[in-house]
């Protein structure tokens, strides 16, 4: 029974990955639309200056003005309780 089950699980998955390869059509991406006017791409240089330094500036800058401007005066961690515990109490 595992087997058949199994068998129809995989006919399944193999017919549904066929059906969207068979929708999506990656040669229509080759054709422009209308309107399309793409401009110079971009160097390497640019490319990693627009998507790695940029977002990681802006990153330290955000969490540059955030640590400055933070009013917070108690940094200290806070010391803790010696109060005794219940389970303490009863075993001295």
């Amino acid at each position: 029974m595992d087997k058949k089950n199994a068998l129809r699980a995989g006919a399944l998955a193999a017919g549904t990955t066929l059906m969207m390869l068979l929708m999506s059509s990656p040669a229509l991406a080759v054709t422009p639309d209308d309107g399309d006017d793409p401009g110079q791409g971009l160097s390497v240089i640019e490319t990693l200056g627009l998507y790695v330094v940029a977002p990681i500036g802006l990153f330290l800058l955000i969490a540059g003005l955030v640590w400055v401007l933070d009013g917070s005066t108690d940094r200290q961690p806070k010391a803790k309780s010696k109060a005794k515990t219940k389970a303490a109490v009863k075993a001295s």
